[in-house]
């Protein structure tokens, strides 16, 4: 069964850091282009940044740039966004998905995670 799982997820205070990380089963990431997305209550879903099937290129939302940074590691079959200076407005539940498109529209994604929480309070 293909499945996406994230992980890494709490509650943090404002200026603290997180990582986030995307482990697959049922198959290999080494095809896809994988997104990390984020749902806040009562927003709709928003690409926070992607980055190709090799890791050469990524693309990230103007409201992480500089703070958040997305790596894979195909040999662990994983990708991580590290979140830095973490702010209030950053909560939400994020969502790693894979597909072959290099968007961070979410629609053309194939394969979603069930999310984790990321909460920043202090």
């Amino acid at each position: 069964q293909l499945q996406l799982v994230e992980s890494g997820g709490g509650l943090v205070q404002p200026g603290g850091s997180l990582r986030l990380s995307c482990a697959a089963s049922g198959f290999t990431l080494d095809y896809y282009v994988i997104g990390w997305f984020r749902q806040a209550p009562g927003k709709e879903r928003e690409g926070v940044s992607c980055v190709s099937n090799s890791g050469g290129i990524t693309n990230y939302a103007d409201s992480v740039k500089g703070r958040f940074t997305i790596s894979r590691d195909n040999a662990k079959n994983t990708v991580y966004l590290q979140m830095n200076s973490l702010k209030p407005e950053d909560t939400a539940i994020y969502y790693c998905a894979a597909g072959f498109r290099m968007t961070m529209s979410p629609r053309p994604y194939d394969y979603w995670g069930q999310g984790t929480q990321v909460t920043v309070s202090s």
